[in-house]
Parts: C-alpha cells; sequence; structure tokens
C-alpha cells in the first residue's frame, strides 16, 4: 500500500520541491508511511476505547481506502457506540494539529515542511470526513447510537445512518465535480475518478448497513415456529401407519423417531415416505425411510431472537437438520438452509 501512494504522490511532490524523480519518490515514499501509520492509529484509538468498556478487538485492517476495527461484540449502549466511533476521527485531528505544527516549524519550501504540511492536511482530511454523520463513516456512527438513544431502537439508528449514508456518498462525487468544473484549468480526470472510487465504497458501506439492519430486524422476530415445520416424535420402532397417524392427530408436517431413551435419532424422509404403497404402510418400519440425525442435533424451541440464532449457527456446523424441543417434548424440524433463506429474504 505504501508502494501504490508514493506512486500516487511522487509527481506532486516531485512538482513541487523541483527535485529529480528519484528524490521525489522518496519523499512520497516518506508521506506513505506517515499516512499509513495516521490510519493505524486511527484504528487503534476505535480499539482503547473498545477495550475501556470490556470489549474485545479481534483485528485492526488498513486498506487504501482507510481501514477498519472488528470487534467480537457490539456496544450494548448507544453512548458507549458513540465514544468508540469519534475517537477515530478525532485522534487524526490531533495529528493534524500536531503535523501542522511540525510543518510550520520546518524551514519553508524544504522537503520537511512539504510532507509535513501534506500529511497534516491529509490527518484533517480524513478527520472532518469521518465525521460526517453517515454510516459506514465513523460519524454515521455517532448519528446512529443518537438515534438510537432517542428512540430505543439501535435498528432505526441504522437504517437512518445508512440512508444519511448513501446521501453522502452521492453528495460527495456532486461536490468534487461541482469543484472541478469551476476550476482554471478545467475537470482534473484524477481528481473525478478518485471521487468516484471514495462515492462507490460509501455507497458499498452504506448499503451493507442497509442490509445488515434487515437481517438484525429479521433476526430480531426468529422463532423455531418461524424457520421450522411442525414435528411429531414418535418411537423408532414404529411402522409408517403410525407415522400417518401422529401426523394426523397433532397437525404436523414431520415425523422425528426418538431412540429408548427418548432422544431425537433421526427424522422421516417425506419423499422415500410417499413412496410406500398404502398397503404396506401397515408393515414398513419408519426406520426404512429415516434419515439420521447428528448426535446433539437439538436446540431448544423456547428460544427466539439472537440466541436462537446461535444456537442454530453452533448446531449447523455439523448437522443441516436439528430438532426443536420444549419439556423433553418434539416441537419442530429445523432445516439450516431454511433459516439461511429466511435471512437471505
Amino acid at each position: 500500500m505504501a508502494a501504490i501512494i508514493a506512486l500516487l504522490f511522487a509527481p506532486v511532490f516531485t512538482a513541487q520541491l523541483g527535485m529529480s524523480t528519484g528524490a521525489g519518490y522518496g519523499i512520497a515514499a516518506v508521506f506513505a508511511v506517515i499516512l499509513l501509520l495516521s490510519i493505524l492509529v486511527h484504528e487503534l484509538a476505535h480499539g482503547l476505547v473498545a477495550g475501556a468498556f470490556g470489549l474485545q478487538v479481534r483485528e485492526f485492517a488498513l486498506t487504501l481506502l482507510g481501514g477498519h476495527t472488528q470487534m467480537t461484540s457490539v456496544p450494548g449502549r448507544p453512548g458507549v457506540g458513540a465514544l468508540i466511533a469519534a475517537c477515530g476521527p478525532l485522534s487524526n485531528l490531533v495529528l493534524a494539529l500536531l503535523l501542522g505544527l511540525g510543518a510550520a516549524v520546518a524551514p519553508d519550501g524544504g522537503a520537511a515542511h512539504v510532507v509535513l504540511y501534506a500529511a497534516a492536511s491529509a490527518n484533517l482530511f480524513v478527520g472532518v470526513l469521518n465525521l460526517v454523520p453517515g454510516l459506514p463513516l465513523d460519524g454515521g456512527q455517532v448519528l446512529e447510537s443518537a438515534i438510537w438513544a432517542a428512540t430505543g431502537d439501535r435498528r432505526t439508528g441504522t437504517v437512518a445512518a445508512a440512508w444519511a449514508g448513501r446521501v453522502v456518498a452521492v453528495g460527495f462525487v456532486l461536490v468534487v465535480l461541482v469543484w472541478q468544473s469551476r476550476g482554471v484549468w478545467g475537470i482534473d480526470l484524477y481528481q473525478v475518478v478518485w471521487a468516484a472510487v471514495v462515492g462507490a465504497f460509501l455507497w458499498s458501506g452504506a448499503s451493507q448497513a442497509l442490509r445488515g439492519a434487515r437481517t438484525a430486524g429479521v433476526v430480531e422476530h426468529l422463532s423455531v415456529t418461524g424457520i421450522g415445520v411442525p414435528a411429531v416424535g414418535i418411537a423408532a420402532t414404529a411402522v409408517l401407519a403410525e407415522a400417518d397417524a401422529a401426523r394426523s392427530v397433532t397437525g404436523a408436517q414431520a415425523v422425528v423417531l426418538l431412540s429408548p431413551d427418548g432422544r431425537p435419532a433421526a427424522y422421516i424422509d417425506p419423499a422415500a415416505a410417499d413412496a410406500v404403497p398404502a398397503v404396506d404402510r401397515t408393515r414398513v418400519p419408519v426406520t426404512a425411510v429415516a434419515v439420521g440425525l447428528a448426535a446433539g442435533a437439538v436446540v431448544d424451541a423456547d428460544l427466539r431472537g439472537e440466541a436462537l440464532l446461535s444456537a442454530l449457527a453452533a448446531v449447523n456446523r455439523f448437522s443441516p437438520v436439528m430438532v426443536a424441543v420444549r419439556g423433553g417434548q418434539v416441537v419442530a424440524l429445523v432445516r439450516g438452509a431454511d433459516v439461511a433463506a429466511r435471512l437471505r429474504s
């Protein structure tokens, strides 16, 4: 990344300082390192404040378009979320001040002055841009927290901040285009392309946040009755006719076979069961048309929302089909593919 940044800015430094191309690339490399370290400070600030509130950080990532701090959990209170978000851009504003002071005392027109001034300007831009109220920017997370605090609903804050982020993305590109069109030297294609890349990044981040909010809304109302099919448990020693009778009495759509100790052991494959003629259903054992369940493929039917999704995800790692039970009684049959489809929809 430092090499790419150096390649992009070397011509600028070469022209400003009137030096050879090789020296210009060296100065640009120094600027690139300062810029990447500034982004790292930004992300570390997020992580330090998150850690102060007991949240764990999974990773710090740096990219050409900035960076991100990934935590193992989300803030439980809007005030905490706002503080974690705001400290990043504030750290860039502090760096802009310090680098600006360094540029002020450096010899005017020298390499140190130019590099420090450019780094201060970059930090000022990053700090101000990230305070703009729209996701995925830090200012958008502050806006999300403010709306969350006002409404008591985090998802409402996320949706509003995501739409604000889309407005910011379009507005950023339009501002650059208008500014370029009024320039004395005409439109700079490089600046326009860069603005389009940043705008696309902001739009993509806002759209991802919006999708996440919609998914969170689905997860919030997730229940066994909404994602599973009603099921009834019968002894694994039964025949198909008994399974038919159990479904008829209970209105269940699926049949789960129970081992002698009462634990779910298998379930009847509907296609295989339907292929058995009516005259043979009184003598064909249910085990002949059953699919075995992995040991432990059971979830609590009383779980809801995030707790239910976490339980399903844990079981789905080793079994695509699981049984929901309540008080030791079979309630529903849940397929991981159905849960995934529900979340996608």
